[in-house]
């Protein structure tokens, strides 16, 4: 694991600023500069699996999942958040990976419903989950309904 984290530190481009923050993501995400335009989260799935394993509850979890919808949400740059969906696969054995698996799914749920498009990788071929443009922002704000697109 060292040296794959050694290598992917080698691999970034020398002009990122790069934080790595296995915890307090919320406020590692709410403290980055004005200037960065584009915010690269890599990944929720860690994250998550590390909150579980200090012992975080699902609710505390949850409320920060909610925190960086917020922020996402404002729009003040553009955001890439990688996860993983868990709850597609093998059925955990255990009731530590169940609430792994639980904790994700809602913090996966809650970032998707504040991301303007969500794209699920399969077999390396992307596929679009969710696609809100701007007209459907509009037409929202006023009240009004969301035309569908064909696929």
């Amino acid at each position: 694991m060292r040296a794959r984290i050694a290598r992917h530190r080698a691999e970034r481009p020398a002009g990122w600023l790069t934080i790595e923050e296995p915890l307090a993501l919320v406020a590692a995400c709410r403290d980055l500069p004005d200037a960065a335009e584009l915010a690269l989260i890599d990944c929720l799935t860690l994250w998550v699996g590390n909150r579980i394993v200090r012992g975080d509850g699902e609710a505390a979890i949850a409320a920060d999942a909610a925190a960086l919808g917020e922020l996402i949400a404002e729009a003040r740059r553009t955001w890439l958040i990688v996860s993983n969906d868990v709850g597609s696969g093998v059925h955990p054995e255990t009731a530590e990976g169940m609430r792994f698996r639980d904790a994700l799914g809602l913090v996966n749920q809650a970032i998707a419903a504040a991301a303007d498009r969500v794209t699920l990788m399969v077999a390396g071929v992307p596929v679009r989950v969710k696609d809100v443009t701007a007209t459907d922002r509009a037409q929202a704000a006023i009240g009004g309904t969301h035309a569908r697109r064909a696929p």
